[in-house]
């Protein structure tokens, strides 16, 4: 069932974000990095269509990790790139290719690797304090200070810092929503909402949004994409072991494996999110901006 959960959690992703970024790419650029991008998207009836389907996905997936590990579940969304893939490559009738294929096979075989070789299972919680809000802060704060140093840099480079930063804190956000589950079936209403991480995981959620959403506004969608969906699971996996208590296989074999499925993930991605099928999503008159630093 948590496989099933978060596979269709990934297809809904995918195809959402394709649709977000075909949006995104018409609003205004005086929008960028503010809440004003997310009113003016929401006139776009493409965008809604979008933003429902992330939604579905990341019910889906909240209701996956409430089955399941950090460590096991946020792998397996990784895969919504192959659905984004799948919807682009319909729009372009663009072939797979050779690089479109290995990258295929490199995602699917990383994931499959990783969890096979690590087993990831539950465990206890840690209670340290100070391990818990360092790991937090270490991934909150990479990502505030790639969006803040975004603005220095190319545009190319801007999409995809915007996109990492996002990434890390919606891996945080699956997290807390872990954390919130287990506090709801422990107490009920009352357990849920006398808690931080709800709301915690509300403000990462609109945070990572306005980032994604200005990540795809500003650059092709092969540039951002691959730099979110890569940086997810990575922060997954760390909150996961790092807090909440997730264990792996340990052995030398089993880490040498795992490290290898999560290399295979990232280049898996990172070859399909530059395949030519994946939409440039730019206006070729007056949308692409100058390349210098700005």
């Amino acid at each position: 069932m948590v496989f099933a959960l978060a596979v269709a959690a990934a297809c809904c992703l995918g195809v959402g974000f394709v649709l977000q970024q075909n949006a995104a790419q018409r609003a205004p650029m005086s929008d960028f990095l503010s809440l004003r991008l997310l009113l003016d998207l929401a006139r776009m009836p493409r965008w809604l269509a979008g933003i429902g389907l992330m939604v579905c996905g990341m019910g889906l997936g909240a209701v996956a990790l409430s089955r399941g590990e950090v460590s096991l579940v946020d792998p397996l969304m990784a895969t919504n790139l192959l659905f984004a893939m799948a919807l682009s490559r319909w729009q372009t009738k663009q072939p797979l290719g050779r690089d479109g294929w290995c990258g295929l096979w490199l995602l699917a075989g990383g994931v499959a690797a990783f969890i096979v070789a690590g087993r990831p299972h539950g465990g206890h919680a840690v209670t340290d304090p100070l391990r818990h809000w360092l790991v937090l802060g270490i991934m909150v704060g990479t990502a505030l200070l790639l969006a803040a140093a975004s603005k220095r840099v190319r545009m190319s480079t801007e999409a995809a810092l915007l996109a990492v930063a996002a990434g890390l804190l919606y891996g945080v956000q699956d997290a807390l929503t872990r954390v919130s589950g287990e506090r709801f079936s422990h107490g009920g209403w009352a357990e849920l909402v006398t808690g931080w991480q709800p709301y915690a995981v509300l403000a990462l959620g609109l945070t990572g949004l306005v980032l994604v959403q200005s990540a795809f506004e500003t650059a092709p969608l092969r540039m951002s994409l691959p730099a979110l969906t890569a940086a997810q699971p990575l922060a997954g996996i760390a909150c996961g072991i790092g807090f909440l208590g997730d264990q792996v296989r340990t052995t030398p074999a089993a880490l040498a494996v795992q490290a290898a499925g999560l290399a295979a993930i990232v280049c898996g991605i990172v070859l399909i999110g530059r395949h030519p099928a994946m939409p440039s999503g730019m206006k070729e008159e007056g949308r692409i901006r100058d390349l210098q630093p700005h």
